[in-house]
């Protein structure tokens, strides 16, 4: 029987610090081989901008197989119809069995924020108290309840171009132990902040790495997953040190890395390491108080199979959501 999730149910189900500790574990097992994490598929034609992409993963302590298709669709926007739309399948690691289908929504928005406070943990200063926040939506608010699990974390410096979406972010995380400081430019953030993470669908970069100063560790996260669209400058992504969730994933779909090595700003060699060898002792993260470190983040199936594996546990133990016999 395979049990369907809906949005609405997990939004029940989901819980912060232990997608931390799993994305954290699926991360150290794509570097010590107890997962497989091939490349994303992205499906597209010239009729039109939209693009399906494939992101898949296999873990041993998971115990599952799973995929994701997510489809990147920009001119949804015109007709008021969200811009990405996802679903999850997995599938028993030993019988093939089609366990769960989920709505997409929920499990990436908290492990996306998740993989931030993992590398975040492992990159940033230990006793990083200022985050910075550019963009100020649902990822914003994953973004903070995800940092105060891993930081010492008590100002949230944050740039919306909407004031109105500011304000209704302060609320959301009025019951967090944290000072709220609407910035007026994002330069503002940028120079405020030990800990940035960058939330926007941008397609010119909006951050500059000439107000990064000594010390700022970087989650670049909203960037669509093209090559085309990025949040930081080539001058951001050469004055870091960087570090990716999959070598393979940036290089085929991160816009922020790929326009920096067209400018001749970096190249791919440059990139220290993929965050689950920082995470498994293979390779080194911050090097002193100093550096600049960056973690660009594109989102990997590994991710999705590790998240889904809570919420399906979950769900089964609370009896949430609806059995359907797909072979029947």
């Amino acid at each position: 029987m395979t049990l369907v999730l809906t949005a609405s149910v997990l939004e029940t189900l989901a819980d912060m610090p232990a997608t931390i500790a799993a994305v954290e574990h699926a991360f150290a097992a794509i570097a010590e081989g107890g997962a497989c994490q091939p490349a994303p598929t992205s499906l597209h034609l010239p009729s039109s901008d939209g693009r399906f992409i494939l992101m898949s993963g296999l873990g041993d302590a998971e115990g599952l197989a799973g995929v994701k298709l997510l489809a990147d669709i920009p001119a949804n926007r015109d007709a008021g119809l969200p811009t990405q739309r996802s679903s999850i399948v997995l599938s028993d690691q030993q019988t093939g069995e089609c366990l769960a289908l989920l709505d997409g929504r929920v499990p990436t928005r908290v492990r996306t924020a998740a993989a931030s406070a993992v590398a975040s943990k492992y990159l940033a200063r230990p006793n990083s108290s200022t985050l910075g926040l550019i963009g100020a939506g649902a990822l914003a608010v994953a973004h903070v309840e995800a940092m105060l699990s891993v930081l010492p974390i008590d100002t949230v410096v944050v740039w919306s171009r909407s004031a109105a979406t500011v304000e209704a972010f302060r609320a959301k995380i009025s019951h967090l132990p944290v000072k709220v400081v609407a910035a007026g430019a994002i330069r503002d953030v940028v120079e405020a902040a030990d800990v940035l993470c960058t939330l926007t669908p941008s397609v010119e970069p909006l951050v500059r790495g000439e107000w990064f100063l000594p010390g700022l560790h970087v989650n670049a996260v909203g960037a669509r997953p093209r090559p085309t669209h990025r949040e930081i400058d080539s001058e951001g992504m050469a004055r870091s040190s960087l570090f990716v969730d999959s070598i393979a994933t940036v290089t085929e779909k991160s816009g922020d890395l790929l326009m920096a090595v067209s400018d001749g700003a970096v190249a791919v060699g440059d990139i220290r390491g993929e965050l689950g060898q920082v995470v498994a002792g293979q390779v080194p993260g911050r090097r002193d108080d100093a550096d600049i470190t960056l973690f660009n983040s594109v989102g990997i199936g590994m991710q999705d199979v590790a998240v889904g594996r809570l919420l399906y546990d979950a769900a089964v133990q609370r009896g949430l959501g609806v059995r359907v016999d797909m072979a029947g």
